[in-house]
């Protein structure tokens, strides 16, 4: 389903099954796979490749409090696909509330990530499998995050930054090198005894 104005430029495939809804651009040469969902006022650059069942542009996850009840806030910013770009299957871009969400030149997302509202990536990031990162982090160029990281929202992370597989982030990095937030895997009581001993230092 290819719906009104959207601008497909020479050289693309689209397989069967995909979605693109009103007023998308699409860069010469980029390539959608099966079923993937393209929402309104998705840009993706030249030579991108996007795997099966991906979701690019849907609503980010805003909403206010209004009594005992959540009201959805209109998300009414893009996401930008830069060029060369790999999304992997069954990964979700959010557009931006206000601002765009932006996924730089040259970057690869693996199967399964997240990345929320308002995010940039920066240039040549690789991004491995199950990785979330909440809205409106910014992550520098030539970063490595590792499988099932968690970023949290609202950080910032400078270039030429690796995060280990299952890290989680909580607080912005300015300085590039590897960062690791894990524990060991233990029975639970060993855990408890081991956090309770770290708390001590």
């Amino acid at each position: 389903i290819i719906e009104e104005n959207v601008s497909i430029a020479n050289g693309v495939t689209i397989h069967g099954g995909v979605i693109i809804e009103s007023d998308n651009v699409i860069g010469d040469n980029s390539i959608i796979h099966p079923n993937v969902v393209l929402k309104t006022n998705t840009i993706i650059g030249k030579n991108c490749t996007i795997y099966a069942g991906a979701v690019i542009g849907s609503d980010g996850f805003g909403y206010a409090k209004d009594n005992d009840k959540w009201l959805a806030i209109p998300q009414i910013g893009k996401v930008v696909l830069g060029d060369n770009v790999d999304i992997g299957s069954n990964s979700t871009i959010d557009r931006g509330a206000l601002d765009d969400t932006i996924i730089s030149s040259g970057v690869k997302i693996d199967n399964l990530v997240q990345i929320g509202h308002n995010c940039i990536i920066g240039e040549n990031t690789i991004i491995a499998g199950c990785v979330g990162i909440a809205g409106s982090a910014k992550i520098g160029k030539n970063c490595a995050i590792g499988g099932a990281a968690m970023i949290l929202g609202h950080l910032s992370i400078t270039d030429n930054v690796t995060i280990s597989p299952g890290s989680m982030i909580t607080r912005s990095i300015n300085k590039s090198g590897t960062y690791t937030a894990l524990m060991p895997f233990q029975d639970h009581e060993a855990w408890l005894k081991t956090a309770a001993k770290i708390r001590r230092l």
